[in-house]
């Protein structure tokens, strides 16, 4: 097992390595359990904070970039065997998000995430639980994908199998299991979409000028992101088979007696 206390460019005997072109040597705590591990960061990229920990061989940590926007990064993360964290740029916490990720799996963030407090992406349980019956396992590790420019509310928990459409806002509290498509609202647990067609912004409503923000006429939009949501079509159903007529039906039961 290796521990750093700095992250900068790093390779060991055992094929761990960090790429980077940068030196940070506050609040990092890196340990390598495994062989073949590999971080990499992105130019700019801000880390307030950085908890990473690998448990296995072949994972992989990829850190984007963090320009032009306030704040940074506070990440706490697992990350096990075959697996990876993906974290697209200009995403930032407000304080530390837990990310986990073993089993082969992949969490990927999109970019522009905007992570509130106390915020959790759990593409596992942490333990296995078993059908006593046949010894099946019940609760796989999944993956996870968060889109471009999403909010993740407070305290809100992202488990495995989960997917966030990009432009989407997960309100507070919010237990995320499925599919979220993009530019909606999903609030609950188990999460529900409750509003369609929203586009948010990064704008602060205290910090920010104008002090009044009553419309979106306050805001420069990002037409990417300012997009209805797809709904979903239903299949179109086969039409029934066309009825035989009288002189067919007739034929057909002089024949089968």
């Amino acid at each position: 097992m290796r521990e750093l206390s700095v992250l900068e460019s790093y390779k060991d005997e055992d094929e761990n390595v960090i790429l980077t072109s940068e030196r940070f040597d506050e609040n990092i705590e890196v340990a390598f359990h495994g062989r073949n591990n590999r971080i990499e960061l992105a130019p700019g990229v801000r880390l307030r904070e950085l908890r990473v920990r690998f448990d296995g061989d072949n994972g992989t940590l990829v850190l984007g970039g963090t320009a032009g926007i306030r704040g940074g990064g506070i990440w706490n993360i697992r990350i096990g065997q075959d697996a990876t964290v993906r974290i697209g740029a200009n995403c930032t916490t407000t304080s530390s998000c837990l990310i986990s990720a073993v089993e082969g799996v992949t969490v990927r963030l999109g970019d522009d995430v905007m992570i509130s407090s106390d915020v959790q992406l759990r593409g596992d349980d942490g333990h296995p639980i078993f059908d006593v019956t046949t010894g099946e396992r019940l609760n796989p590790s999944r993956p996870i994908s968060i889109g471009s420019h999403v909010w993740l509310g407070l305290g809100s928990l992202v488990l495995g199998g989960s997917r966030v459409g990009n432009g989407s806002v997960v309100g507070a509290r919010s237990v995320v299991t499925r599919h979220i498509p993009n530019n909606c609202i999903a609030v609950g647990s188990p999460a529900k979409v409750i509003r369609r067609d929203v586009a948010w912004d990064r704008i602060h409503l205290s910090q920010d000028q104008p002090p009044y923000k009553p419309d979106a006429s306050m805001i420069e939009k990002n037409e990417r992101f300012w997009q209805p949501t797809v709904r979903k079509t239903a299949p179109v159903a086969a039409p029934p088979p066309p009825r035989a007529g009288w002189a067919s039906r007739l034929k057909a039961r002089v024949q089968g007696r």
